[in-house]
């Protein structure tokens, strides 16, 4: 898995509960409530899959409970030092069909027509945001893009990761080249390199705290450390750039 993307999806969710936990907190004292009497317990909404895996074929690609991926982002709620819960993790998984897995084109089309099926689960857009979070090789962008077009009323932002098949020691002295942000129907399309500099955008636009940023490089750091990439490896300088704008991100904020 990529370096911090479990940290970075967490910090996303539970940005949401900490804004409500304050402003719980501040209309409390307000009404000269004691904290100790307000209970402000709220769990971050799970992470949704939007997938064109067939289908027809859940019972290979099905995500489980005991699926790596599941119980990475079950770990990271249990071991946050914020808010730590038991209940975060992968939410529902919404799959495609055959044609679609198989034939590129569609996949993007498929991955909108289930995000359309996850709003069916509050058609008020009244409960629920979304950010939603692809890369730039499975036409997630196509998909991103058209959610904000028709839904920019309850779709915050698109964060894409950009991946190339392309060996590193292709790529100019500045790395892969990330495109720059843009703005569909009023709404942010972020390109990212590393989870850090996602996060780092998330920061600034306002949908994660600095606090979280800080949790997402710490975590990133470690996760390279863990896996013995080496100094000097084109994954550390990725990571090393994008910790710089980190830091700015947090020196222009104090």
């Amino acid at each position: 898995f990529y370096p911090g993307v479990f940290q970075f999806m967490w910090e996303l969710s539970s940005y949401s509960v900490t804004l409500n936990q304050r402003y719980a907190e501040f209309r409390a004292e307000k009404a000269g409530m004691k904290n100790e009497s307000l209970d402000t317990r709220m769990s971050p909404p799970k992470v949704a899959v939007l997938t064109a895996r067939a289908e027809e074929f859940k019972a290979a690609l099905e995500i489980k409970d005991e699926s790596k991926l599941a119980v990475a982002f079950r770990k990271t709620g249990e071991a946050s030092k914020i808010n730590p819960t038991k209940d975060w993790g992968v939410g529902p998984v919404l799959y495609g069909s055959v044609s679609e897995w198989i034939i590129q084109y569609k996949k993007g089309l498929r991955k909108f027509n289930n995000f359309e099926r996850l709003l069916e689960q509050d058609p008020t857009g009244q409960i629920m945001q979304y950010i939603y979070v692809g890369d730039t090789g499975e036409l997630d962008q196509e998909a991103g893009e058209t959610m904000l077009r028709e839904y920019p009323e309850v779709v915050q932002a698109v964060f894409l990761h950009v991946v190339s098949s392309d060996p590193p020691s292709s790529f100019p002295p500045s790395g892969l080249f990330i495109p720059p942000p843009k703005l569909v129907n009023g709404r942010p399309v972020v390109f990212f390199r590393t989870y850090v500099g996602a996060a780092a955008k998330a920061t600034q636009l306002g949908l994660m705290e600095p606090d979280g940023l800080m949790r997402v490089v710490e975590e990133a750091e470690k996760n390279l450390q863990a896996k013995g990439v080496p100094e000097g490896n084109s994954k550390w300088v990725d990571l090393e750039r994008d910790v710089d704008e980190a830091y700015r991100t947090l020196g222009e904020m104090y």
